[in-house]
């Protein structure tokens, strides 16, 4: 009788298989579809997951100016930057990011955050796609519709 073998296989980038999904983001919440798409991004959904190969799909978000932040952190939750002079350091506060001209850097940068830095988070990211409206240009990929506002509910407590 065979004994059984307890080894871990990983997965190489040539046997990785990338899907596309969509995620209709209006009214979730910022937080919560941010750690979905981060873990989608980065393929922890998968079976064959390797920390140190792309193994993630792409994923096409529509109606990201329309999300969501509970509480009052839409109007006390502040992004910062600096422009790299002495004393440049500009802050933001979400709700004007939402209603200025790039509204999806709210997602872009919840997702960014949760991906690890390095070449591998920079491929990663390449493949997310965040739009602000209904139309986007992958319809030919066919991606798959991903309900998130049921996952979030099914993962809470109580409900």
């Amino acid at each position: 009788m065979k004994a059984l073998m307890k080894t871990t296989k990983s997965a190489k980038p040539a046997e990785v298989e990338k899907k596309w999904h969509l995620i209709d983001a209006d009214g979730l919440v910022v937080g919560r579809v941010a750690t979905i798409i981060a873990n989608i991004l980065r393929g922890k959904h998968k079976p064959i997951f390797t920390p140190h190969v792309d193994c993630g799909d792409h994923v096409v978000v529509i109606n990201a100016d329309k999300v969501k932040f509970t509480g009052r952190k839409a109007q006390q939750k502040i992004y910062y930057k600096h422009t790299g002079y002495p004393g440049g350091l500009k802050e933001t506060r979400a709700d004007k990011i939402l209603e200025g001209r790039f509204p999806e850097r709210i997602l872009e940068k919840a997702v960014e955050r949760m991906i690890p830095r390095g070449p591998l988070g920079r491929d990663q990211m390449r493949a997310l796609h965040l739009y602000n409206g209904t139309d986007h240009p992958h319809a030919g990929q066919d991606p798959e519709v991903l309900d998130v506002a049921s996952m979030n509910r099914k993962n809470k407590v109580g409900a």
